[in-house]
């Protein structure tokens, strides 16, 4: 008897394990030596395979800066298998307006209202919501077409990363975390400044003063408390988290509601007089910092997962909610600026303090009562939403892919729960509300601003398909579109009075938008709901945020700039080699070795 021998190799520990099997003996002395030749022919080619160097931890190629070969089934299906559980199904599209009131309404209206007309806008405050919910609506159109399409917990982060590649969709999402901690933190400060309110204490009265550095010398173990609270309840379930949401959605509105009737009865005209005190850039600059009030909308479409009919309820949930949000929007500001003068309004409880001004002292009580509740909204959506945004980039090996699995119990992603919120607490105790605002705006208009260049390339491009000379020519399209974008908002900043650099820029951008609707072909048509007029509305989607940026103050780009640099660091050293598309390829290795034989020979 002889025994072959089967052995197994393993590409990454280079470990063998021996199986034995008998044959017969029955074979002819003329074909041993040929058969011995062939198998070893066959193990050396296979050892020469194993033998082939992996690339090197510090090496980088071109390919690791262009698209990966990520598509819609891989962000949906393929990847959500790493969670080792599924999150459960049980959301439909009332549930999801809810969360689009609650995540949206109680962040800005409450917060960033009183600060901004006090500051940049005045009375004109009403005109800088106008101008951020035009913007926004942009970006949910195009949000919305992603959400149908790539219905993922990852969001912006997984659309980003099937149409523009891992390189790109790590910088957005190194920003959406950015802004999901920050602004965490921001609500999570406001919450405090109300609940002071609430108990008729001073302002201030209830942090901790130090020595610290102006703007981060007040420290809150309220507002960390907070955050904390909220991310227990999200742990638990998402379908009482929906419950608790909707029970305080509901008197959020009754307040809401409230606040514009009552507004209205104490309104005195005289208020709105300036109504353009800082002028035109006063309004923009106000717009670009209360878009924040807006940014609360994409965390519906990190719900997908959960959301029993996503191609239905998203669309309803994420148009109908961002629509009732801007009126309401709308309709506050315009009070709060009729019942008290712009330079009396609070900055840090405006709505309290006008109806204390209009002789209503018992309303500031509703009104704080009602502004706690939103926030406590915004904070339980936002830790559903930051939860599952990480949980996606986990599964990418972006991040660590522990914090990508999901509890089999409870079916929701408890580790990066617990991630997002100590991050959130630390930044929450020390820095203060307008230094957490001015930078969660450059994010925000960032990632919306790479949405609407990512839903262009995904109308325009498909890989494989299109010719090389059309995705030149879309290269080439949204370069242009982006700088002359940028040339609106440089010259706005540098000559707001001007109108030379209007007459250049403003016709490159419709030109260039022109050019690509004339003579590209759009390669993908949505199979349920698309964004209308492409590429106008993507593209006029482009500008306003890009211009918005231009409007923010140059310390929040510095801000920016920092932390950006900082991700790009962490890419190059970790994420670049941690990607799953390296681990994907590295697993793919495994079958091509598998069942390596050779012959042993133990004589007769």
């Amino acid at each position: 008897m002889r025994n072959v021998v089967w052995r197994r190799a393993n590409v990454n520990t280079r470990k063998t394990r021996v199986y034995t099997s008998k044959i017969s003996t029955k074979v002819l002395d003329s074909q041993k030596s040929s058969r011995k030749e062939e198998i070893f022919w066959m193990a050396t080619t296979r050892d020469k395979d194993e033998a082939e160097p992996q690339r090197g931890y510090w090496r980088w190629s071109k390919q690791d800066f262009l698209p990966e070969e990520s598509d819609d089934a891989t962000e949906t299906e393929e990847l959500r298998k790493r969670s080792e559980h599924d999150m459960k199904r049980c959301l439909n599209w009332w549930d999801l307006i809810w969360f689009g009131f609650g995540a949206v309404i109680g962040a800005g209206i409450f917060v960033l209202t009183g600060q901004e007309a006090h500051d940049h806008a005045g009375a004109a405050i009403v005109l800088s919501y106008v101008a951020s919910g035009f913007s926004a609506m942009l970006s949910v159109f195009c949000y919305t077409e992603f959400a149908v399409e790539v219905p993922s917990a990852g969001g912006s982060f997984a659309y980003l990363r099937v149409e523009l590649g891992d390189f790109v969709a790590f910088i957005t999402a190194g920003n959406i975390l950015l802004e999901s901690v920050i602004g965490s933190a921001a609500v999570a400060r406001s919450w405090t400044s109300y609940f002071t309110n609430l108990l008729n204490r001073p302002k201030n009265s209830l942090l901790i003063k130090t020595n610290l550095k102006e703007g981060y010398n007040l420290l809150d173990p309220i507002a960390s408390g907070v955050l904390v609270i909220a991310s227990v309840i999200t742990i638990i379930s998402t379908r009482k988290t929906s419950f608790l949401n909707w029970i305080a959605s509901a008197i959020n509105t009754a307040v809401i509601i409230f606040v514009i009737v009552a507004g209205f009865v104490h309104a005195d005209t005289s208020n709105l007089s300036p109504f353009l005190p800082y002028g035109a850039k006063g309004v923009f600059q106000a717009a670009a910092i209360i878009y924040f009030a807006y940014g609360g909308f994409d965390h519906i479409a990190t719900m997908a997962e959960e959301t029993k009919k996503p191609s239905r309820d998203i669309p309803i949930g994420l148009v109908g909610s961002m629509s009732m949000i801007t009126v309401i929007y709308c309709l506050m500001a315009l009070s709060l600026s009729m019942m008290q003068k712009y330079t009396d309004i609070d900055t840090g409880a405006a709505f309290s303090v006008a109806f204390q001004h209009a002789g209503m002292k018992w309303a500031k009580y509703v009104v704080a009562f009602g502004a706690l509740k939103g926030m406590t909204t915004v904070l339980l959506v936002g830790r559903l939403a930051q939860a599952r945004y990480i949980t996606h980039i986990a599964r990418c090996h972006m991040i660590p892919p522990w914090f990508a699995l999901v509890h089999p119990k409870t079916g929701t992603p408890i580790n990066a729960t617990l991630l997002i919120t100590i991050a959130s607490a630390i930044i929450a105790f020390f820095t203060g509300l307008k230094v957490l605002s001015s930078l969660i705006s450059v994010s925000t208009l960032f990632v919306f601003m790479m949405i609407s260049v990512a839903l262009l390339v995904r109308r325009y491009y498909v890989r494989g398909v299109t010719p090389r000379e059309n995705l030149l020519k879309l290269v080439i399209f949204l370069v242009l579109i982006i700088a002359s974008s940028i040339g609106i908002s440089a010259y706005w900043g540098l000559r707001p009075n001007g109108w030379f650099g209007y007459a250049v820029t403003v016709p490159i951008w419709f030109l260039t938008t022109l050019g690509m609707s004339l003579f590209l072909t759009q390669q993908r048509a949505p199979r349920v709901w698309g964004v209308p007029l492409v590429p106008w509305l993507p593209s006029l989607s482009i500008a306003t945020n890009v211009f918005l940026m231009g409007s923010l103050e140059h310390e929040a780009f510095i801000r920016f700039g920092v932390c950006t640099v900082l991700m790009l660091i962490y890419y190059f050293l970790f994420g670049l080699h941690a990607t799953y598309d390296m681990a994907h390829q590295q697993e793919n290795l495994q079958p091509k070795v598998d069942h390596t034989e050779t012959v042993k020979n133990e004589g007769p």
